[in-house]
């Protein structure tokens, strides 16, 4: 049988490929330490279970309006008004499955036959995916690595065209933990106004910050920024939930009723129960969300530490997530490999590491390291990875 043509031009998940590997040589038996999730290796706080226990015991089972419950999008507006100072109402929210639905559904929404969205590399691996998935073209952008992995207004201007409809602003960014300051975004935003181009801002990362810069929505930044702004977040990275998969998008009305009446095609709903386990995440105390932001924090300065005094490894350090994105092309070509695709897969076979290759972020020198397991893990993984250099040094 032949398959769609929209399925075949697409590259599967690197992420999800690695993990795949990482956990069939554990089947069998082997020492394997996986940094390729990407997610938080702590539980949903048990507050939040309960609420879904709750949910269950009352019944609430049952279909719930396409774009959400009307609870739930009522505390997305007091979380986004508390934390960024914006003020939407409910018709501009939908709750999706997962945030990863709600860019999915947007592109659909948003893109004909042709469109172009400016994707900056490196970039979340789903994105080009789903924008050609939509009829759309992604346009990849290379950000500079000495400018932390981050574009420029310039970079932007030079590859739009009558045929751009939207770029996508990740921050702090999946696979670099980079993270747009305030101007840097109020100069990429004032390009986009000028162009009439719809900024998707991806925020997932937002409350996985380790430096004392503050999250900042481009959003926030000026009325005309408000209104040319689609926000995606979701509770999967903030509240260690991504079973869950409760996502959202705010913006303009017309597009979040044009993704709510997609939706009720397609999910019909997100799930009813774990719609009430975000409510309570939203509405309940940060607390435990602090103690996961301080681990992470703490395991990002060991581990980069251990990362840089490895031959042929150099990293720029992130501000959030909770990857670190080191190039390791030197290491690579010291060690006689033909690419950095063929240094992961030796590191895996010989050290019993699973990194995820940079190639499948458009960033084929890199490799991504996610930091989401224990410090002793951690430590482990920097000992086999600095053998393995070492041991491959020509």
């Amino acid at each position: 049988m032949q398959l769609a043509d929209r399925v075949q031009s697409l590259t599967p998940s690197s992420t999800l490929a690695i993990t795949a590997k990482a956990k069939a040589l554990k089947a069998e038996g082997h020492d394997v330490i996986g940094l390729g999730a990407g997610e938080p290796d702590f539980n949903t706080p048990s507050y939040i279970i309960e609420a879904a226990k709750r949910a269950m015991d009352e019944g609430l089972t049952k279909y719930t309006p396409a774009g959400g419950i009307p609870e739930l999008k009522n505390s997305i507006t007091t979380k986004l008004k508390r934390d960024q100072s914006l003020t939407y109402t409910n018709e501009q929210i939908i709750v999706t499955t997962g945030a990863k639905h709600a860019l999915f559904t947007l592109f659909q929404v948003l893109l004909n036959e042709g469109d172009e969205v400016i994707v900056p590399a490196p970039y979340w691996v789903s994105y080009p995916e789903q924008i050609k998935l939509a009829g759309g073209k992604p346009v990849i952008l290379p950000a500079q690595e000495s400018n932390d992995f981050k574009i420029t207004p310039g970079q932007l201007k030079e590859v739009i065209t009558p045929k751009t409809k939207a770029v996508i602003i990740n921050s702090p960014s999946n696979p670099t933990g980079m993270m747009y300051s305030d101007d840097e975004l109020r100069a990429l935003g004032q390009v986009c106004l000028e162009n009439d181009i719809l900024v998707v801002s991806d925020e997932i990362y937002e409350k996985l910050i380790y430096t004392e810069e503050s999250h900042v929505s481009i959003a926030q930044l000026s009325e005309d920024l408000y209104n040319q702004t689609v926000i995606i977040n979701g509770v999967s990275k903030s509240h260690s939930m991504t079973g869950w998969r409760i996502g959202f998008a705010a913006g303009n009305k017309q597009i979040i009723k044009a993704m709510s009446n997609m939706a009720s095609h397609s999910t019909s709903n997100p799930t009813s129960i774990a719609q009430y386990a975000a409510l309570a995440a939203y509405m309940g105390s940060e607390e435990k969300v602090i103690e996961m932001r301080d681990a992470f924090k703490d395991r990002l300065e060991a581990l980069y530490q251990w990362l840089i005094e490895i031959p042929g490894v150099e990293c720029v350090k992130p501000s959030g997530a909770f990857y670190l994105f080191p190039n390791v092309k030197k290491a690579a070509e010291e060690g006689g490999f033909e690419d950095v695709d063929s240094w992961v897969k030796a590191l895996l076979d010989e050290e019993k590491v699973a990194l995820v290759p940079g190639s499948g972020f458009g960033s084929p020198e890199n490799v991504r390291l996610s930091y989401a397991t224990s410090l002793d893990q951690l430590e482990k993984a920097a000992e086999r990875i600095k053998r393995f250099v070492n041991n491959h040094q020509s």
